[in-house]
């Protein structure tokens, strides 16, 4: 495993770390193997784990708080989010703070993860969802610095919605977050063009989330996929983004070559960019851990495969389904 400085935190973290809501938010998930795949991870050198509150009501949380326990000896760094108040994902642009994430209500679900997780200080908080026009809240900046000085969080960031990196470059400037969690892959290049270079430019950490694009990019979907009942991927892929989506990975397979996987191309893509601090694919298996954190020792694409690559960014915005 090769590390990355977390920003001006000057953390050293794993370049593939732990992305924890499937463990808790998707079908399939068995706390047994969940705790097996963490543990996994941590023996194959990954220290920095993301979660959330929303991911099962504070059980993927309370996971976490177990592996930690049964780690104490290792510096492992924690990353979870405060949920919006009005449980919208993602945010839009008429959603106040009020609507969403009002001081007392920061507090409160600071403390709530606290004691989920069972530490005295949360590595990482951030904001699951953003919108910049809350930076204009003068009630924001004083939440947010007393819960550093109580001690109860050592960094700050926010969860920029999906397709809307440019939504979060003002927060950046604004010098009052760490770090931003933002989707980023072969197929959402968008964050290169604003978001990154405000990031170089603060020391702010970069988490990027969803390398796989909720499965695109593992190769394995098919215009039959279909998940059981009451799985988050069903609203997700409606017919139209699945036929697209199936579409995009297929025009990638071509060039796969010499035992190159589709999921270990798509990490080794975003490890060719060094403003990325750590990726945090979804994992729930082992064997899901064992490969995706060998793409660390493997290191970047050879750069004809990652020029070839770029081509295949993915513009999108926003819309009814893509939450």
């Amino acid at each position: 495993m090769n590390y990355r400085r977390f920003g001006r935190s000057g953390w050293k973290v794993s370049e593939i770390g732990y992305g924890m809501w499937g463990i808790a938010g998707w079908t399939g998930s068995q706390d047994t193997q969940s705790l097996d795949s963490l543990q996994r991870a941590i023996d194959l050198g990954c220290n920095f784990f993301d979660t959330a509150w929303a991911y099962g009501d504070g059980h993927s949380e309370q996971l976490l708080g177990k592996i930690l326990r049964a780690n104490s000896g290792k510096t492992l760094y924690t990353a979870t989010k405060i949920p919006p108040k009005n449980r919208r994902w993602p945010s839009r642009p008429e959603f106040t703070l009020d609507d969403c994430y009002p001081p007392d209500y920061i507090e409160e679900y600071v403390n709530k993860s606290l004691a989920n997780i069972g530490v005295p200080t949360l590595d990482l908080i951030q904001f699951h969802t953003w919108e910049d026009a809350w930076l204009e809240d003068k009630r924001l900046r004083p939440v947010l610095e007393k819960l550093l000085t109580a001690g109860k969080v050592r960094a700050l960031g926010i969860s920029i919605n999906r397709w809307q990196p440019a939504n979060g470059v003002k927060a950046v400037r604004a010098g009052l977050f760490d770090a931003v969690q933002v989707i980023y892959n072969i197929f959402d290049q968008n964050p290169e063009d604003e978001l990154f270079p405000a990031c170089r430019e603060k020391d702010v950490a970069v988490i990027a989330r969803v390398p796989f694009d909720e499965g695109t990019l593992t190769g394995t979907l098919t215009l039959d996929s279909k998940w059981p009942a009451g799985d988050w991927r069903n609203t997700y892929f409606v017919a139209e983004n699945l036929k697209n989506s199936v579409a995009h990975a297929e025009a990638l397979k071509p060039l796969l070559r010499d035992g190159l996987t589709m999921p270990e191309m798509a990490l080794r893509f975003i490890l060719n960019n060094k403003d990325v601090s750590t990726i945090i694919p979804g994992m729930r298996k082992g064997n899901h851990v064992d490969a995706n954190l060998a793409a660390s020792d493997k290191g970047p694409l050879p750069a004809q495969l990652h020029s070839e690559l770029r081509k295949h960014r993915w513009d999108r915005t926003p819309t009814k389904w893509s939450q």
